[in-house]
Formats: C-alpha cells, structure tokens, sequence
C-alpha cells in the first residue's frame, strides 16, 4: 500500500502584478462552479494557483471578499450568457414588435439555460439578497455594460416602446417575470423538479417563457 501524502503543487514566484488576483479569482471561480457558493475557501483558491496562502491576502482581504468577487463573476457570466440569446434575435431582424417579444423570451432563455448548466456559478451569482436595481459595478455586468436584472429591464422598457405592454403594467413588470423564471430555475436545481427530464424542463420553460410573456 503506498502511505506518501500527495503533495499540494509547488509555490509560485513568478506572478506579475495583477496576474496572481486573477488567478486566485479564476482558482475561485472554478471552485464554485464544481461545488457553489460553499466551496470557494481562500486557502483552497491559493493551492489550485500554487501560491502560498499568506500572498492571497494581498489581493483579497478575506474569504467573504474573494466570494464577492466570484459571485460578480458569475453574474457578469449570466449576463453574457442573456446577450447570447439576445444577438440571436437581433440577428433575425424581424418587425419591431416581434423583436420586443423574442426579446424578453431571449432574456429567459439565457437566464435558465446558464442555471441548469451553471448550477455552481448560478447559486454563486445569488447568494447574498443585495439590491441589484442600482448596481453599476462593472464587474458584474456582460460586454452591453448591463447586469443580468438591467438586460431584463431593457426587454420590457422594448415592449412599453413598441406598443407590446401598456405603459401603466410597466411597474414591477420586472419583478414579475424574474420571479417566475428565477423560481422554475431553483426548482430545477434544488427542488422537486430535480430529476425532471430535459425534454420535460424545455418544454416546462418554454411554457413559462410564453405565460410571462402573455401575463404581463
């Protein structure tokens, strides 16, 4: 029986500026992706770059700052994820109001396409309750400069333009269709949907897709 430890990977000393953060956070963000939130432990960060623990410290001054940092880039990953499926209706180039449409679907798509194939980064990117309505932390945002809630805000202000949804029901739209979408994600992923088939969770998204958008 072989009894030798396995060794964690040699220190690094070769870093230059700025390259041992976005290591460390790349280090945080593949953590999260395998195990969520739970899983993103500065020591364990330091030893996926091969740095010592203590030079951490010099870019992230504790555990709660390294996991803010991944959960902004996990949001900044679902909002490239949403501008995705939105470039896949601007490039159809239909009439306006149909583009308004594809649109807010577009915004939904991404969004539970990213959580069932993201799960780790998805659960990431909401575990702590901020108010996202005002958030212009660049970090978090896709190549548009806009987080995940302001591309869902764009779709609908695109309805209240052309004509789709009467200006008085645009207040709270937004609530509304996030909730929705956000809770059939969590219930794929952590709730009784679980072992849902994925033609059952397509089909189940596509519906709601359409009830939100024919609700509002």
């Amino acid at each position: 029986m072989n009894s030798k430890k396995k060794l964690p990977p040699p220190a690094r000393k070769t870093f230059r500026h700025g390259d041992l953060r976005r290591a460390l956070l790349e280090a945080g963000i593949n953590l999260a992706r395998e195990g969520g939130p739970q899983a993103v432990v500065l020591r364990e960060a330091t030893r996926s770059a091969g740095v010592a623990p203590n030079a951490a410290y010099r870019h992230f001054s504790s555990h709660n700052d390294l996991l803010q940092a991944v959960r902004a880039a996990a949001l900044s990953s679902l909002a490239l994820a949403i501008e995705a499926e939105i470039a896949k209706v601007q490039r159809r180039k239909a009439p306006p109001p149909d583009s308004a449409r594809a649109t807010l679907r577009a915004v939904g798509t991404g969004y539970l396409k990213f959580a069932l194939t993201e799960r780790g980064l998805f659960r990431t990117a909401f575990l702590t309750p901020d108010l996202v309505e005002d958030d212009l932390d660049a970090a978090k945002t896709g190549k548009s400069g806009l987080n995940p809630f302001q591309l869902l805000n764009s779709a609908l202000d695109m309805l209240v333009s052309t004509g789709v949804l009467p200006q008085e029901r645009r207040p709270g739209a937004e609530y509304l269709a996030w909730s929705a979408v956000h809770g059939l994600a969590f219930l794929v992923i952590d709730g009784p949907l679980n072992s849902a088939s994925e033609k059952d969770i397509r089909a189940l998204s596509e519906r709601l897709l359409l009830m939100v958008e024919n609700g509002l």
